[in-house]
């Protein structure tokens, strides 16, 4: 694979852009830029033209083929056509990548200009309709040939000049735009109004706007015309309007849904193959669905069934698309139940989704992809039910009666705009060309009479939350009350890696070329340990993709994204991250989707309707032998007791979801300690988190920050001009320490108290749901066979107290399966020295590579239908193991489970937590790299620049 990969990089040897770098060292690249680079490669690339929309090119023929290209296509469409039984038509064939573009283009170019075999016609619409659009490196190949063609520089084949440039105008911006911006200027009229409708209707043309606004200064009448399509909006008005009924069929999945249904964590190397990916889509069976082959395909039989009604279908459930961020979930439902793309190739859009209680992160994706997700009551639909959706009206018809069986309201008032616009990030881009265009043309930049925009709250809260005075701070205003539509600076944006191909590509459909935002990171602590051929040629190619657009790549083995990521935090700011576990514990973050992470990224902005808050405020003392694992699961507990969180899920209540779950009482925990707490607000469906500490634990993970980023630098991770200039703001806060506080009265939805003094014994995540939680003295003695240490939610003290319980065994062996994964390389070095290691391999641990190892489940997993005790962070069905029970806990009752085999009594875990508290100075010690010697003494050796140092104090101001 890694040869064939390397093989498409020969055949289109200088299709890879070096971006410039700015000041501030973010990448950055004209499209006078691409343009030149373009033309100069034109003898080693090809493109070629789009017809009308079919589907013939699917389909293998009968016939001998000459061509060589095609002979292996079809190949190809008939292994696809053949997998899932062929059900639903099996698979749609990969998009075309570089090299097979490349030889599709010489084919064509051998080809007779007036031939009009079935072959040629094939050839021309494989090109056009099978090549990814944006910046993937079989666009490149494909708009240099059609530059070139368009602009006289290559002879035309089976496509003409004029067609070339309509062609140009379907790969929706980057390396496309810099020749139709010049053809703006050509003799040739008939070519000039052809490339000045292409422009009309493209969007990502970035730095290309000020070319058109500059040939518009200078009397250039198609650059008018271009300027005027976008003022008017013609890229939104053009496209069809929101029907006022529309008619879908039901499919209907009772209970909860949640992303790892939708996308099975052991199917995530598939992700960005988003047909095979979506066969996986409840492919385990339950209540309802009947798989095609249980815990392999998904009910394919059941959606083909449905779909000979005549309807598209919409997925309907009591709670939808809770758990992970993974648009890889929204791919899969659009799939099959959205509308294709044209001119990009196997990806959908469109859509409805219906849920009782739709998840934030979820609806957000949904949103995203252009989709329709409505929040209602779903008790009176059914599977099959066939009824009309009215969206301005907010009613569902059942048509087998033609009675409203529902009614809704729509989430925001843009959301119609958003599903028109294709999603949501079309839609905020397209409005802000339209704007710029009408300032450009000397009016009014307001947009309000085309679009629906953002309806701001009419009441002034009292006071704000931290949260809110943090996104206000990354708006440049003191604070944003909940309700108010804004677009907050991203200061750190964090992706992994089995979601990170994913970005990658939605970056290339961004035409990104370099980052805005001030710091990404990339990491692959999901795949690393086991990783399968296709994860291989992600570890290769993922990290250059990262860092030359100026981002920080981690390496495999280093361990988990949030570990590091939350080590090059800046308090008080903002941020967004491809996992939903990206939960800052500094500042604030809303974790995402591919889609909007790479949005963020690209831009530096971040789509937001502040959220509403609810204050966590824990008061008294922690009482002996609770851990922070048993404040974590206090906050659910709590509020099932108060009745504002429930288990049941049809009718599901849950005060966090969708809002900012703000926690005071705590203010000197290390920070490492505080991002167990903000971590586990994902398993509350919370939008994001905040945590109130005083600032000296705050300073002392910053000073040891700063050691620690110089000496990534020093082992040359980059990219390191990133790096510097990240180190320049921590420095820069060092000086001037001071963190943000709510104010006295700042409003929220729900204040939940929670006194510590009454927490006497541990509370446990009963299986399998991480809000249903019930204390220790109620499932003592449940037996256990396998216990997981490890995870996000772990730090390096925690597997110091399990070594330290370990060692006291005098048992010869455990009587159960104990699995052992330090969160970070650095965490497992330093276990090591001090001896953990040898007591874990003397008790018969199972050694895991740092990383995420059993939490996600798509590497090695726990025996099936055995009950687990795990420090992960959350444990759905068939998440750890197919048919598992899982309890979550703190590593050391888990460590005390492994040791007994059973949940133990209360009384036996104090007695075994009495030796733990006895050296609780010396197990709760963090790693502060300012004090050790081997980073101290490579750190000393960075030096940051000038240059850094002054961009770090222009973003700070900010």
């Amino acid at each position: 694979m890694l040869g064939r990969i390397r093989s498409a990089r020969r055949a289109a040897s200088s299709l890879h852009l070096t971006p410039g770098r700015s000041s501030n060292s973010r990448s950055t690249i004209s499209a006078a830029a691409v343009h030149r680079q373009l033309l100069q490669h034109r003898p080693t690339v090809a493109a070629a033209l789009p017809s009308s929309s079919s589907s013939h090119f699917f389909s293998t023929t009968s016939a001998p083929l000459s061509s060589a290209f095609l002979k292996s296509y079809d190949e190809h469409v008939a292994e696809r056509a053949a997998m899932a039984n062929g059900k639903l038509g099996g698979i749609a064939p990969k998009p075309l990548d570089a090299a097979q573009t490349a030889t599709l283009i010489e084919e064509l170019r051998a080809v007779s200009a007036s031939s009009s075999t079935p072959e040629a016609e094939r050839l021309v619409e494989l090109l056009s309709h099978r090549v990814p659009p944006g910046v993937d490196e079989a666009a490149y190949v494909k708009a240099a040939y059609l530059s070139a063609v368009a602009l006289g520089k290559e002879s035309p084949t089976l496509i003409s000049q004029l067609r070339a440039v309509e062609l140009l105008g379907t790969m929706q911006g980057g390396y496309n735009v810099g020749t139709l911006v010049e053809l703006l200027s050509g003799d040739d009229a008939e070519l000039k109004a052809s490339a000045a409708h292409q422009l009309k209707h493209t969007l990502l043309v970035f730095d290309a706007f000020h070319d058109v606004v500059e040939l518009y200064n200078g009397g250039n009448e198609a650059a008018k015309e271009v300027l005027e399509s976008w003022a008017a909006a013609e890229w939104f008005t053009s496209k069809p309007d929101i029907p006022e009924k529309i008619t879908v069929t039901v499919f209907k999945v009772t209970g909860e849904t949640n992303t790892d249904d939708l996308s099975p964590a052991q199917d995530a190397w598939s992700r960005p193959d988003v047909p095979l990916h979506a066969l996986a889509m409840l492919k385990n069976e339950r209540d309802g669905i009947v798989p095609e082959k249980d815990g392999e395909i998904g009910p394919l039989g059941q959606i083909d069934e449905l779909l000979q009604k005549g309807h598209p279908l919409a997925y309907v459930g009591d709670v939808v698309g809770t758990g992970s961020s993974r648009k890889s979930a929204t791919n899969s439902v659009l799939w099959f139940m959205g509308e294709d793309i044209p001119y990009v190739p196997n990806m959908k859009t469109g859509g409805v989704c219906i849920g009782g209680k739709i998840a934030p992160i979820f609806f957000n994706t949904m949103e995203d992809s252009g989709a329709l997700p409505i929040e209602m009551d779903v008790s009176d639909l059914n599977t099959g039910d066939v009824v009309d959706i009215f969206p301005y009206e907010g009613e569902v018809v059942d048509r087998a009666c033609d009675e409203v069986i529902a009614t809704f309201e729509l989430k925001t008032n843009v959301l119609l705009d958003e599903v028109r616009a294709g999603g949501r990030i079309p839609l905020i881009i397209g409005r802000g060309i339209t704007s710029k265009a009408r300032v450009a043309l000397g009016r009014d930049a307001s947009v309000a009479d085309t679009f629906n925009l953002p309806i701001a709250p009419t009441d002034t809260p009292k006071g704000y939350s931290l949260a809110q005075k943090m996104v206000g701070k990354a708006c440049g205003v003191d604070g944003v009350p909940p309700g108010q539509y804004c677009e907050p600076t991203m200061t750190t944006v964090g992706s992994q890696d089995t979601t990170g191909p994913m970005t990658r590509d939605e970056l290339k459909s961004l035409a990104c070329l370099g980052f805005s935002a001030d710091l990404v990171m990339q990491s692959f602590c999901h795949t690393a340990a086991y990783p399968k051929p296709v994860d291989v040629v992600t570890h290769h190619t993922l990290p250059d993709f990262i860092q030359t657009r100026g981002g920080v790549s981690l390496r495999p083995g280093d361990g988990i994204i949030h570990s590091w990521l939350n080590r090059m935090l800046v308090p008080d700011t903002v941020g967004t991250g491809g996992d939903s576990h990206t939960r800052f514990p500094l500042g604030v973050s809303f974790p995402a989707g591919s889609g909007l992470v790479a949005f963020a990224a690209a831009t530096g902005v971040f789509p937001l309707d502040m959220p509403e808050s609810v204050l966590v405020r824990f008061t008294g003392t922690m009482q002996p032998g609770i851990t922070l694992r048993d404040l974590v699961q206090a906050i659910p507990y709590t509020a099932i007791q108060n009745g504002l969180l429930t288990i049941e899920k049809k009718g599901k209540k849950n005060v966090f979801s969708g809002r900012v779950l703000e926690i005071e009482g705590l203010p000197d925990l290390k920070c490492e300690q505080a991002f167990e707490l903000s971590d586990a607000s994902a398993e509350r469906s919370a939008a994001g988190c905040t945590i109130k500490l005083n600032k000296e634990p705050v300073i002392e993970y910053l000073q040891s920050n700063v050691v620690m980023l110089k000496w990534m630098i020093s082992e040359g991770y980059g990219d390191p001009r990133t790096l510097e200039r990240r180190i320049a703001r921590m420095e820069d806060w060092l000086a001037n320490p001071h963190l943000m506080e709510a104010d006295d009265n700042a409003e929220y939805a729900e204040i939940i108290e929670i006194n510590m003094d009454e927490i006497k014994e541990p509370i446990l995540a009963l299986p399998n749901d991480p809000d249903a939680s019930a204390l220790l003295s109620e499932v003592a003695g449940d037996k256990i066979d396998e216990v997981f240490i490890g995870s996000c939610m772990t730090n390096i003290g925690h597997f110091r107290a399990a070594g330290k319980l370990l060692a006291d065994n005098k048992s010869a062996t455990l009587p159960t399966r104990l699995w052992v994964s330090p969160p970070t390389k650095m965490d497992a070095a330093q276990l090591s020295e001090e001896g953990y290691y040898s007591t874990f391999g003397t008790a018969g641990a199972r050694m895991e590579m740092p990383g995420c190892s059993l939490c996600m489940g798509n590497q090695a997993r726990v025996e099936p239908g055995c009950t687990v005790v795990s420090t992960s962070t959350r444990n759905f069905p068939n998440r750890l193991g197919q048919g598992s029970n899982v309890y979550l806990a703190s590593a050391e009752l888990a460590a005390i489970a492994s040791i007994e085999g059973k949940l133990p009594t209360v009384d036996e875990y104090m007695s075994y937590m009495s030796n733990v508290n006895a050296t609780a100075a010396d197990t709760y010690r963090y790693l502060n790299f300012d004090e050790l010697p081997e980073f101290v003494e490579a750190s000393d050796k960075v030096e940051i620049s000038d240059e850094m140092r002054e961009a770090a104090k222009k973003l700070s101001i900010l």
